[in-house]
């Protein structure tokens, strides 16, 4: 609300994800794309609407859908181990299911010398990778980020990105990206779908049909990129980082 008027924050929204498939949602700021995640997810509901999960409408949160945030959202009093078997105890799992999940998702991640640490222990890259397996150890079928590299420094980005998508390749899960960097949208994406803002729309959407590991100083790849930055910008403007 702003001074007393609501603010509509999507219209006409429509997005279909396939199952095992790698969206990326691309847009300036306040253009919904937290907001479409945050719905998925079953934080939000839209007042006009649904939002379907295999044809079953979403009426709340659920371990199905998991979310990764840009500031993590680790238990600071818990540890690597403590933080992934959260879900898995909270689910009221057989002990020795959840030890096997917790130490199988801390073998995925790469994290076995640190799994009694604590968060404020780990680089920002490790606390993602935590958050990253703390949904998987839910039997997340689908995972939602929202700019969870954001934070992070090039280097650390960078790595992250291609141990997700060998996380993503290994499991065949579902994934919907937020993110601002049309570079990072076009290396990760089955799919990048642009938002307009004001209030948001889904605006246009290109299938990346490029072989991975893609190489972000291709030609093809640098195409794709002057193509989503005119829609994104218009001709005249910048692209996104």
């Amino acid at each position: 609300m702003l001074q007393g008027r609501r603010i509509e924050a999507l219209r006409e929204a429509r997005l279909g994800v396939e199952e095992g498939e790698f969206v990326c949602l691309i847009g300036a700021s306040g253009c919904g794309k937290s907001t479409l995640l945050r719905i998925v997810a079953g934080f939000e509901t839209a007042p006009r609407g649904e939002a379907l999960m295999r044809g079953a409408p979403i009426i709340g949160p659920g371990p199905e859908r998991g979310m990764v945030f840009q500031d993590y959202g680790l238990f600071p009093w818990l540890t690597v181990r403590g933080n992934i078997a959260f879900g898995p105890i909270s689910q009221q799992r057989p002990a020795k299911e959840i030890s096997d999940t917790v130490e199988r998702f801390i073998s995925l991640i790469g994290l076995e010398r640190f799994a009694d640490a604590y968060p404020h222990q780990l680089s920002g890259g490790m606390k993602q990778r935590v958050a990253i397996a703390r949904v998987l150890a839910n039997d997340a079928q689908v995972v939602l980020m929202d700019e969870p590299f954001g934070a992070l420094d090039a280097m650390t980005r960078e790595r992250l990105q291609d141990e997700l998508l060998d996380i993503w390749q290994r499991t065949g899960l579902t994934v919907l990206f937020v993110t601002h960097s049309i570079e990072e949208a076009i290396l990760l994406g089955d799919r990048v779908v642009a938002m307009s803002p004001s209030p948001g729309r889904i605006e246009s959407q290109m299938a990346i049909d490029l072989p991975r590991p893609r190489d972000v100083a291709a030609p093809d790849f640098n195409e794709i990129r002057r193509q989503l930055s005119r829609k994104l910008h218009g001709r005249g403007g910048s692209e996104a980082a």
